[in-house]
């Protein structure tokens, strides 16, 4: 390590400061202010390089943390983005979006706050590409295979980019107009700007990656054609199908699935529209849902300029410090707020959605009830009721799987009792030469999860082509944990 007594000597963990909330509301760019180089220097220094560094197996993508810790500190900058890659096609994208549970394992975090991995990532890569350090990697062979990827998203654009790599031709498949799934239009700008997107796929397409936009396989070219034209297929298209609320009133207008809200949003940023169709300014906003996503609507409602927002969650209210059901190193549960949850809105737990309430045909209020875990199922808490206004209803609710009808479908490929695609081991649906990684076989999960398991299949996939591979695969197919 690069300070023996690094941990003891600076024991304070320190994160970059975000931008005052009266200023970041006015734009849209991502709310953190520049991180000093020789304050996150010292952060890097608190990690132990423990004999045995829990923060790997907190990590599904086996990042070699206290290595490019330690390069870090040491100034040697380039080495550490050599590290960082050698397991992370994207850590630009992790080092935003991910929840970090290799924090939550960090041996530090016993008894002291955590080492602050995440932000070392993300000042490395955002170092390498400033310093122009990050360059395309190109096959030293061809294999004359040709692969189709569809789906676009974290673990579409790892398994193509490895596949690339690799000296396969590799086409991934989107249907939207650009490429990038729920990082283009899910992940509001706030929270990382397109930019860096752009330019990793830049670098992918100079490997030789070919992207094909506005292409809904199953549609515009069949899974019969699909199979045809290439010799393997990577089935990473997600899992899109949202959780609905059907509850009474639930036809009414100005109710929203997030990933109605979130992608206009986005589009406005991008330059495709003046002004969003469905827009929160004005209005009385009310969010169901707690997670991520429900976070993400609340950061946008309130740029968009909404009158109140109100973010319901039907969990109880989570502890103020790590739960005595989550103990080191499992990811804790505790009460977590988000930068757009310190920008405003009102944040409301055990309560649960019974009735949307209409006049003309318009959302106008929705009635409501608290409830209370018992034996493991929510109770209603009699005399609890309570009606609140809105005219602007956001479900932000998770996923259930995967969209069924059309490709899945017409490949014949087998579900799994949770309705993702099956697999086997070696990533393999029940089709020959077609293969599942990311939400689209795990259900809903991690960006980490995305990118480890499209770097895995795309090993798999590999060796089904050649016998063999050199391409590493850090794990096997798990199912995400119910939730």
């Amino acid at each position: 390590m690069g300070d023996p007594s690094g941990f003891l000597n600076h024991g304070s963990r320190e994160l970059p400061v975000r931008r005052p909330v009266a200023l970041r509301l006015m734009d849209w760019k991502e709310v953190y202010e520049d991180f000093p180089k020789e304050t996150l220097q010292t952060q890097a220094s608190r990690c132990m390089d423990c004999g045995i560094p829990f923060c790997h197996n907190g990590c599904p993508l086996g990042n070699l943390i206290p290595e490019w810790n330690d390069l870090v500190f040491n100034d040697r900058w380039h080495d550490g983005i050599e590290r960082l890659h050698a397991t992370n096609n994207f850590p630009e994208f992790t080092g935003r979006l991910c929840p970090a549970p290799c924090e939550a394992s960090c041996v530090l975090g016993i008894n002291q706050d955590p080492v602050t991995i995440k932000q070392v990532e993300v000042e490395i890569v955002d170092r390498a590409f400033d310093e122009g350090w990050v360059e395309p990697v190109h096959a030293t062979r061809l294999t004359g295979k040709k692969i189709a990827v569809v789906g676009s998203g974290p673990a579409g654009l790892a398994a193509a980019q490895q596949l690339t790599r690799a000296g396969h031709t590799v086409t991934v498949f989107e249907r939207e107009d650009r490429i990038g799934g729920l990082l283009r239009y899910g992940i509001p700008e706030f929270k990382m700007e397109k930019r860096h997107i752009d330019r990793r796929l830049a670098q992918m397409e100079a490997e030789g990656t070919v992207f094909k936009t506005g292409v809904n396989v199953g549609v515009d070219i069949t899974a019969d054609a699909l199979r045809e034209q290439f010799d393997a297929v990577v089935l990473a298209g997600g899992a899109t199908e949202a959780r609905d609320l059907p509850v009474p009133g639930r036809e009414l207008d100005g109710i929203h699935q997030a990933m109605e809200f979130l992608p206009i949003a986005n589009r406005v940023q991008q330059g495709d529209l003046d002004a969003p169709t469905i827009t929160a300014a004005g209005k009385k906003v009310v969010i169901i849902g707690g997670g991520d996503t429900g976070a993400d609507c609340l950061g946008t409602s309130l740029r968009q300029g909404a009158e109140i927002v109100h973010q319901f969650e039907i969990m109880p209210r989570p502890p103020e410090t790590r739960a005595d059901s989550t103990p080191w190193p499992t990811y804790p549960l505790m009460f977590r707020v988000s930068s757009a949850h310190e920008e405003g809105g009102e944040r409301v737990f055990s309560v649960n959605t019974e009735e949307f309430v209409g006049k003309d045909g318009v959302v106008t209020a929705l009635k409501a009830h608290e409830v209370a875990m018992v034996n493991g199922r929510f109770e209603r808490q009699e005399g609890s009721d309570f009606e609140i206004e809105a005219d602007l209803v956001l479900l932000a609710m998770g996923f259930v799987g995967p969209e069924k009808p059309g490709l899945l479908t017409d490949l014949g490929v087998d579900l799994n009792e949770r309705g993702n695609v099956a697999r086997s081991n070696e990533w393999a649906t029940n089709v020959d030469g077609v293969f599942v990684a990311g939400d689209m076989g795990r259900g809903q999960s991690l960006i980490v999860w995305a990118i480890a398991e499209g770097r895995a299949c795309a090993a798999a996939v590999d060796t089904f082509l050649e016998g063999s591979t050199s391409l590493p695969a850090p794990i096997v197919p798990t199912a995400a944990p119910q939730r």
